[in-house]
């Protein structure tokens, strides 16, 4: 179904057509509803005249405003990772430049005043990750690398505590990796089984069968809130308390959902939640893990060393209490304070605000990916009943997606993913063994979506021409 990959050189020498290729003085937003319509008579039709929160949040992007191989940024890569606004570049760059000291200790003239401020901003940043979420104290938030960091803190502490042999963990085969490889890890060290949900005929995990499964052998469920390949969203709160029945714990992997829509993990009910700065438009390096309070304290350490522990004697220890616990040595502070900065900016638009604009985008896009022909879309159809999020994977019949992505790169500036999108066993399932995949951010429009239509559609007749 994929094709074979035509192995062009991906510095494409490729003789390029004026007519199609975009002038290097393009402006975004100068091509007219009008003509866009004439381009594409199937798209859906275009949003009200008023400014859209793309056209509103772009100014404060500065990545987005470049040139690339003589076209401007398309940039839907935002599942990957999200581009960052001035307000959390400035954020660092304050931190690197005003107060940049350690946290928690150090007593010298520099660090009476900065080291207190320092602190005072790490822990804030805390605070508003706490806020954001709905989390019932700030502790229950634990600062870690990564959310895949969040996940082994998870497994190492809580999983080889409490899994024994014979135990079921429950997962779907849509998992990103992250949330498949610590469980294959605990379950061989323990002797657990792990058990997989498989896809129902709309290709999305099949929540029935899910609540089939469990039994009071089930002690964990790892899920995704929402599909990093086939933008469903799934019912958490429901499946949290099918899953508490039988005596199970949930963890829940939040990072397509948590930059994208109102998350409250109070009401979700979930025992733990992990999410990553970068796709928040917050820095790399930091991401976080949400526990219930119950359950970190009862938790033994993650990593030793200095920060983490209360006292230190030649044959012991004793450790700290959450999160302190779990943050040995010293931790990401810049980057934390600028997650804070940019949950400040998220919050500020509004997360209702943003999750409504991008519902929009996910069936704007959604219907024009489907006026490509030979296209397969994976996922449901988006309706009344089923919402997507803002991004689709894809496969064109007989051309390999990495050729798709190389050529809207280099010819049109458009930025989209190919590959496995760390959900081999998904694409396996799916009979493929990678897709392209274009997701959109609260900062991308209506035009983005368009100019992406039109390039693919040149990259198409391109490679058919071919045949």
């Amino acid at each position: 179904m994929e094709g074979v990959a035509l192995k062009l050189p991906y510095s494409f020498p490729i003789i390029r057509s004026p007519a199609r290729r975009l002038p290097r003085n393009f402006r975004p937003f100068s091509i007219s509803a009008s003509t866009l319509k004439e381009a594409h008579p199937a798209a859906p039709s275009a949003p009200p005249a008023s400014p859209s929160l793309g056209q509103l949040t772009r100014p404060d992007f500065p990545i987005l405003h470049q040139e690339v191989n003589g076209s401007r940024l398309v940039y839907l890569d935002s599942a990957a990772t999200s581009q960052k606004p001035t307000a959390v570049i400035t954020a660092l760059k304050n931190y690197y430049e005003s107060y940049n000291l350690n946290v928690h200790f150090e007593i010298h003239c520099l660090s009476s005043q900065l080291r207190a401020r320092a602190t005072e901003e790490y822990e804030l940043a805390r605070k508003k990750v706490s806020h954001f979420i709905n989390a019932s104290d700030s502790r229950e938030i634990v600062f870690t690398r990564n959310a895949t960091e969040a996940i082994n803190l998870v497994a190492y502490t809580w999983g080889l505590q409490n899994i024994k042999p014979d135990d079921e963990i429950l997962l779907t085969v849509a998992e990103h990796h992250s949330a498949i490889i610590p469980w294959q890890l605990v379950a061989q060290k323990t002797g657990a089984v792990l058990k997989f949900v498989e896809l129902n005929g709309d290709e999305v995990p099949d929540v029935d069968n899910l609540k089939d499964m469990l039994s009071r052998k089930t002690k964990l469920v790892v899920i995704h809130h929402v599909s990093n390949v086939l933008g469903y969203v799934h019912p958490i709160k429901d499946i949290v308390l099918c899953a508490h029945d039988v005596g199970a714990k949930v963890l829940v992997d939040a990072c397509q959902s948590v930059p994208h829509m109102v998350v409250d993990v109070q009401n979700l009910n979930a025992d733990f939640l992990v999410a990553s700065s970068h796709k928040m438009c917050g820095p790399t390096g930091v991401g976080f893990l949400y526990g219930k309070s119950d359950l970190l304290s009862a938790m033994p350490p993650f990593l030793g060393g200095g920060e983490m522990i209360s006292d230190v004697f030649l044959d012991h220890s004793t450790y700290a209490e959450p999160p302190s616990r779990f943050e040995a040595g010293t931790p990401a502070i810049g980057e934390a304070i600028g997650l804070g900065a940019a949950i400040d900016y998220l919050s500020g638009l509004g997360m209702q605000k943003i999750h409504d604009y991008e519902i929009f985008l996910a069936k704007y896009l959604y219907d024009s990916l489907s006026s490509v022909p030979n296209i397969h879309i994976y996922g449901p159809v988006p309706s009344n009943h089923v919402s997507r999020a803002a991004l689709c994977s894809f496969n064109i019949n007989n051309i390999h997606p990495t050729d798709l992505a190389t050529y809207l790169d280099q010819q049109h500036g458009v930025a989209i993913r190919s590959g496995h999108h760390c959900a081999q066993p998904l694409h396996r399932h799916l009979g493929v063994s990678a897709s392209a995949r274009a997701s959109l951010h609260f900062y991308n429009t209506v035009e983005d979506i368009d100019d992406f239509i039109w390039a693919l559609n040149d990259a198409v007749s391109f490679f058919n021409s071919f045949k």
